[in-house]
């Protein structure tokens, strides 16, 4: 199953991607049910199969404005250093635990959506990631059970402010400008994904190939990750982690390039599709 999440003549929505098109699924399951996590929050997505059998899609993809997959959840976890190429191009010691910092909700922009540049800094660089969603929350989360977890996955790109990420050994200014992180295009779900580990990343800036890995490297794997967070905080339907970046990233290729005004940066996972969005100078 493909979900999105939509804006159209002034709304937003969510919608079931089929036949090459879009069949809206805003309030079909309740007056309430207007988004995606309201749908994993109620547990209500079984039923969105049998509610749209034989069903014509409703618009085309011309029709929408795409906006972030989850536009609204109540966590973002990103995962620094979880590719052992860019640890070793950032230099940085290994760890025995998992790098994590957070991303604001309101950060974030859908597929085709413009990603500012912002003006305090010339050092803007792409982060080709996948995005888990979780579906099913919960505590101290065994890594056995985890995937039991996470309802589907997406593309990212946790572009990041360098300098600004530098200014101390916290990376939160760094990661959180208005409009620096793409999400998206949709969501496909784990029973379509199957092993996430067979699947390729690949970052591409202006067509260049920047990022090419496969998501077996991780360092720390999915289940890994789920369990150690939820030993800290709860985990709750919608919310998302944002895996890592693999090396390649601009800042630390010599010399460093680094977004600017009018780039279109790619991100491009097997099975969850591309994430594309255009560059603009704030």
């Amino acid at each position: 199953m493909k979900l999105l999440s939509f804006l159209r003549n002034g709304n937003t929505g969510f919608g079931l991607v089929k036949n090459n098109g879009i069949i809206d699924l805003s309030g079909i399951l309740g007056d309430d049910v207007r988004t995606i996590k309201k749908v994993l929050e109620l547990d209500l997505l079984d039923l969105i199969e049998d509610m749209t059998k034989g069903k014509d899609p409703d618009f085309g993809w011309t029709d929408i404005t795409l906006i972030p997959v989850i536009p609204d959840p109540a966590k973002i976890l990103c995962i620094g250093l979880n590719y052992a190429k860019h640890v070793a191009e950032t230099k940085r010691p290994d760890s025995k635990h998992p790098t994590i910092f957070t991303r604001f909700a309101d950060t974030q922009v859908g597929h085709n959506g413009i990603i500012y540049k912002p003006k305090v800094s010339e050092a803007f660089d792409y982060e080709g990631e996948m995005a888990i969603i979780i579906g099913k929350g919960g505590r101290n989360i065994s890594k056995k059970s985890a995937m039991k977890h996470v309802v589907g996955f997406s593309c990212y790109n946790d572009a990041t402010v360098r300098d600004w990420q530098r200014h101390t050994s916290q990376f939160t200014p760094g990661k959180n400008y208005p409009s620096t992180g793409g999400f998206g295009p949709m969501m496909v779900t784990n029973d379509e994904v199957g092993d996430y580990k067979k699947l390729n990343i690949q970052t591409r800036l202006n067509g260049k190939i920047m990022q090419d890995s496969k998501l077996s490297q991780l360092i720390f794997p999915i289940p890994e990750l789920i369990n150690y967070i939820s030993t800290f905080t709860p985990l709750s339907p919608g919310d998302v982690i944002v895996s890592g970046t693999p090396g390649g990233v601009g800042d630390r290729r010599d010399p460093p390039v680094y977004m600017k005004d009018g780039d279109i940066v790619e991100v491009e996972i097997t099975k969850l599709g591309i994430l594309k969005n255009r560059v603009v100078a704030e």
